[in-house]
């Protein structure tokens, strides 16, 4: 690097900023993760659908389905900590005082429906996460 390169990168660093916004925009949905949750209840029944095939197109499945399995998973975990940490207030508490077990059962489910296959995991995952847009929409109303 030339001392030109440096001094460009001391007056105007190269920054880039992630966010869902923080501004705060306010826009908060609980849908991404009721479908993520969705999603890795349906990757789940179709990968026990495929049983014991071996041959190298249900194991070609089998790989797309766990990558959509863990990514859907990864989703919900990441849009239920964005409307927990960001939306939900401590007037919401006096609401729901069972919110942070909920989040945290949750971010327990959402790990076990990445490293395992029960589709009873992915079952109380999607009921986990309609319970928490439940929680969602009802402060809303109040």
């Amino acid at each position: 690097m030339n001392i030109r390169n440096q001094f460009e990168n001391i007056i105007r660093p190269n920054i880039v900023g992630h966010a869902h916004c923080d501004i705060p925009c306010g826009i908060y949905h609980p849908h991404i993760a009721q479908q993520g949750a969705e999603t890795v209840e349906k990757m789940m029944s179709l990968i026990a659908d495929l049983g014991a095939a071996s041959d190298s197109a249900s194991q070609a499945s089998l790989s797309r389905y766990v990558t959509q399995k863990e990514e859907a998973a990864e989703i919900v975990k990441h849009e239920v900590r964005i409307i927990w940490g960001d939306y939900f207030k401590p007037p919401h508490l006096e609401m729901f005082p069972d919110l942070h077990e909920k989040v945290w059962n949750i971010m327990k489910l959402g790990g076990a429906c990445k490293q395992g296959i029960n589709p009873d995991d992915a079952k109380a995952l999607r009921t986990a996460v309609d319970e928490f847009a439940d929680m969602f929409w009802k402060s809303k109303e109040g």
